[in-house]
């Protein structure tokens, strides 16, 4: 006799634990191998633009609540964090801003006990100059909803351990965050700053103003970033859609950029 056709109920629940099985695979997957982020503002350039999609090891510095991802950090789960490592300077990172939980990427430049100070647009790590050599000037258009043209020095700076040098961006050398006071980062902590030094909100930046006021949320910088609000490491660029306006004498980022390591 041939074989009878499993019911409609039936077939529904097969249906049912399949995809709960390939949920929960994705789950964990996007917990504790890999997460997938887009750009979305020019405070990384020129090492990430508007758009880049990039891969982020989640496995880079151990787990925590934050490490959960679409929205389960929220739930009521307890903090800390389990194998736990810091970043490395140089390391680019994602993390939820403590301040406002916004997710974001930055470099790392100071860790736990350093001093960290900006004099000038001249970055310091404890009390020495960190060595940056000049590229070139350039124009390029912002992403802002009037698309201006800006102007920037680009150079290559080599922070203490690192492997090799990273390029950023300096527009001026007397802006509001080009002169601050030393930050010392406390234990158990991590200070970051965005390559695009004057269109980043970073770590120079905390919940209140220079008066102690408390700012807007969406003006929050993370201060110091505690290590267990760290997601993980920005370890491949994969692809992007965006295109930027080729216009003479303006910089854009080559077309068709290549997948490649961070």
């Amino acid at each position: 006799m041939p074989a009878q056709k499993p019911g409609l109920l039936a077939r529904i629940g097969e249906e049912l634990r399949f995809f709960a099985k390939l949920s929960a695979i994705m789950l964990a997957v996007l917990t504790l191998v890999w997460g997938h982020y887009k750009i979305p503002s020019e405070s990384m350039q020129p090492t990430l633009e508007v758009g880049d999609h990039i891969y982020v090891s989640k496995f880079a510095y151990g787990y925590s609540r934050h490490s959960l991802p679409l929205g389960l950090h929220n739930l009521p789960l307890p903090d800390g964090r389990i194998l736990s490592r810091l970043p490395e300077r140089g390391d680019i990172v994602v993390f939820r801003n403590p301040n406002n939980g916004t997710v974001m990427i930055k470099r790392t430049v100071g860790l736990p006990g350093d001093e960290v100070r900006v004099t000038g647009g001249r970055l310091y790590l404890n009390d020495r100059p960190v060595p940056r050599e000049t590229v070139g000037e350039l124009l390029y258009r912002t992403r802002d909803p009037f698309r201006t043209v800006s102007g920037a020095t680009e150079y290559a700076e080599s922070l203490p351990g690192d492997e090799g040098a990273h390029p950023i961006f300096e527009h001026r050398d007397d802006g509001p965050l080009d002169d601050t006071y030393i930050f010392v980062v406390p234990q158990g902590h991590v200070f970051f700053m965005g390559d695009n030094r004057d269109r980043s909100t970073d770590s120079r930046v905390d919940r209140t103003d220079q008066f102690g006021r408390v700012m807007p949320d969406s003006e929050m910088g993370p201060g110091f970033v505690p290590v267990d609000h760290l997601i993980g490491r920005a370890d491949a660029l994969m692809f992007t859609f965006n295109r930027c306006d080729r216009s003479e004498g303006l910089r854009c980022p080559p077309e068709g950029r290549a997948p490649s390591f961070l």
